[in-house]
């Protein structure tokens, strides 16, 4: 139950090509952009997207507060706002590479962008809704509604309050200085800082305080990691560290091997974690035999947001297997295979990028 080699290839259902063919990630190449083009930006969505009349869109807040809201968009726009930069990546970003694979959207390594995210600050929302003492938990309605797990649902997810009013969270309604576009979550939706992309609920419909966690689908079943079936699993929660290289030289079509010129080859690439900003990044040529560092620039965008990073490799002629590995300030590495579980979550083993080098 490792990562698959280039000879274990598992033919894809055809329920995962119609999860492929109405989701889609971010191309490599597009790690170039410091925040990510809106159509470039991953996008996974679990049900119908909902077609919202804005004029009759109201947010409902609402549970254990003092006073209930109904707020237009309007009302929303309303309270001061703030724009953050933050990288978004889904939980099962991998999945594919792990053998055996979970039966899902079948992602490779694409499912991650960032995009500068305008709206009011949950904790302002909150906080004009007056929070009980006696509230544990958050939970966020979107206007999304299928059947998973056998289970006719809305998508729904929560935080606890001390996540709602102090992760930075947004209400947001603008992506990249325009309005959401409706995949995106049109005409509201919530964006957590550092937090997997199935906490952030897009076409919000409802945010209401409880006095007890949540135990929904989303939330207690599914997106939990686990080695089998009958245990209970660990939530997934925060992103993990990863790095990515925008590929180097020009790909084959079927393939993506790409092919490089012998001699000096600038390597580029981005690296993030929502546990603590990136310490280092390592290159390698040899599929992670030796290491040597790449320059990593700060976190210009904010912690929250990817870290550029570059090294200039002296490529040999050859085929060769490129691998590149961040380490956060907090320790947390990426280790070099994947640590299996039945949902496919949280593969953020380093990338591995083969390359047929020729001579000039």
């Amino acid at each position: 139950m490792n990562e698959k080699g280039a000879g274990d290839v598992e033919p894809l259902t055809e329920a995962e090509l119609r999860l492929a063919a109405r989701n889609h990630g971010m191309p490599l190449e597009a790690l170039q952009y410091p925040v990510t083009p809106v159509g470039m930006h991953y996008l996974l969505t679990h049900f119908d997207i909902p077609v919202v009349d804005e004029a009759a869109w109201r947010l409902r807040v609402e549970g254990l507060i003092d006073r209930p809201l109904s707020l237009s968009l309007d009302d929303v726009r309303s309270f001061p706002a703030a724009t953050r930069a933050l990288t978004m990546e889904c939980a099962g970003n991998g999945r594919t590479l792990m053998s055996p694979r979970a039966l899902s959207q079948p992602w490779v390594l694409e499912a991650v962008g960032t995009g500068e995210w305008t709206g009011v600050p949950l904790a302002t929302v909150l906080g004009e809704a007056g929070v009980q003492d006696a509230a544990v938990d958050v939970v966020f309605t979107g206007g999304d509604r299928g059947i998973d797990g056998d289970i006719e649902q809305s998508f729904q997810r929560s935080l606890t309050v001390e996540t709602a009013t102090e992760s930075g969270a947004l209400l947001a309604y603008e992506l990249n200085d325009a309005p959401l576009p409706p995949q995106h979550g049109f005409p509201l939706r919530l964006v957590v800082p550092g937090w997997y992309g199935m906490t952030n609920v897009k076409w919000l419909s409802s945010v209401e305080v409880t006095d007890r966690p949540f135990t929904g689908y989303y939330q207690a079943t599914s997106y939990n990691v686990r080695s089998n079936d009958d245990e209970p699993g660990e939530p997934v929660t925060r992103i993990v560290p990863r790095s990515l290289m925008i590929p180097p030289g020009i790909p084959n079509f079927y393939t993506r091997v790409r092919r490089v010129r012998a001699g000096p080859c600038a390597l580029a690439g981005r690296a993030w974690s929502g546990l603590a900003p990136i310490a280092t990044v390592e290159f390698s040529a040899d599929g992670g035999e030796t290491w040597a560092p790449a320059e990593v620039d700060p976190p210009t965008l904010g912690e929250a947001a990817w870290q550029a990073w570059r090294h200039l490799w002296n490529a040999s002629p050859g085929d060769h297997e490129l691998c590149c590995r961040a380490t956060d300030q907090a320790g947390n590495r990426q280790p070099l295979r994947p640590e299996w579980n039945t949902g496919g979550y949280l593969n953020n083993s380093v990338q591995r990028v083969s390359v047929e080098v020729i001579e000039g």
